[in-house]
């Protein structure tokens, strides 16, 4: 690497990024495996126990819940593989790097676009507890999972299609890290981009804020077991809000992160880049787990058998 910081561009525009400081890159790769390693452990076990558990998979809001599991733990992996391909200065081809690409920019939506759907369904329970057998049976619960999955990925595939709209085929060729900024080669495509997401967020948000006062108007008229229920579903919304709001920090970075570009060094760029991973993309996906299924009766007794390998029987069947 040269002493100066360098924003390089190819033949065919694409960036890519390098800093010129080893310390800062080192301590900041350090920093993402003690991060991300143990939330990876705890997500995986969390699902082991959910596989195992007839009572969870019936569920709808527990399936609902793995699908942020498997989402998280996916992301986190893929991130992380490429924040070490950058602190070995690992270089592929765009055309092997546009799946990995591809696949963290769904990725990234899967839990956000979940979270909507969890309140959603606490809205049905609460709000019209005799239609939500009905609404959220089974089959439709794997077919609301699948409009996640779907969503989620639409927005990426928007950005691939726009890519495609411009780029040159010599492109494919170019050596690059595996960031999605690969795909976002000129810069009104990446505040597009940015715009785009808080756009979508706070009409996630507003959903979200509508779900919350039914219910919050439900508790208010409930009495005894529904008044409790519509309590917890409350509560259980709150929590929910908190992990949009920082999934909704996390995906504000690409438009941060543009503006910082323009206006800055590629250094501070880089600064600004691994803050957000590390405080948004990991912190916002260890609250699932830690805080909603930690809280969760059901789940959390499940959590603490396996945790003791069965050498005390506690019932979660209740």
């Amino acid at each position: 690497m040269s002493d100066n910081s360098s924003q390089g561009r190819n033949s065919s525009g694409g960036r890519l990024f390098t800093g010129s400081d080893p310390v800062r890159l080192s301590v900041t790769t350090a920093l993402a495996q003690i991060l991300v390693w143990p939330f990876v452990y705890i997500d995986i076990f969390m699902f082991v126990v959910f596989l195992k558990r007839h009572v969870l998979r019936a569920e709808p809001r527990y399936l609902l819940f793995a699908q942020t599991l498997i989402a998280d733990t996916a992301f986190l992996l893929t991130t992380n593989f490429v924040v070490i391909t950058y602190q070995v200065f690992l270089l592929l081809p765009v055309s092997s790097c546009l799946p990995l690409s591809l696949l963290m920019g769904g990725l990234t939506h899967v839990s956000p676009t979940t979270i909507v759907a969890m309140c959603l369904e606490r809205y049905v329970a609460i709000c019209m507890p005799l239609r939500h057998v009905n609404i959220f049976s089974p089959g439709r619960t794997m077919g609301f999972i699948a409009m996640v999955w779907l969503i989620a990925f639409s927005k990426p595939f928007i950005d691939f299609m726009i890519f495609l709209s411009y780029v040159s085929k010599s492109y494919f060729d170019q050596p690059a890290f595996c960031y999605y900024e690969i795909i976002l080669l000129e810069d009104w495509h990446m505040i597009m981009r940015g715009n785009l997401f808080i756009l979508n967020y706070v009409l996630v948000l507003v959903i979200l804020v509508f779900c919350y006062a039914s219910i919050m108007h439900v508790a208010r008229r409930a009495s005894g077991d529904n008044k409790q229920a519509a309590s917890k579903g409350q509560r259980t919304l709150l929590l929910h809000i908190a992990q949009l709001v920082l999934c909704t920090l996390e995906v504000t970075g690409p438009l941060i992160e543009a503006r910082v570009l323009e206006m800055s060094n590629v250094n501070t760029y880089l600064i600004v880049r691994y803050f957000n991973f590390l405080a948004f993309s990991v912190v916002s996906r260890a609250i699932s787990p830690l805080v909603y299924g930690l809280r969760d009766e059901k789940f959390n007794a499940a959590l603490r058998f396996y945790a003791k390998c069965g050498s005390s029987q506690i019932s979660v069947d209740k």
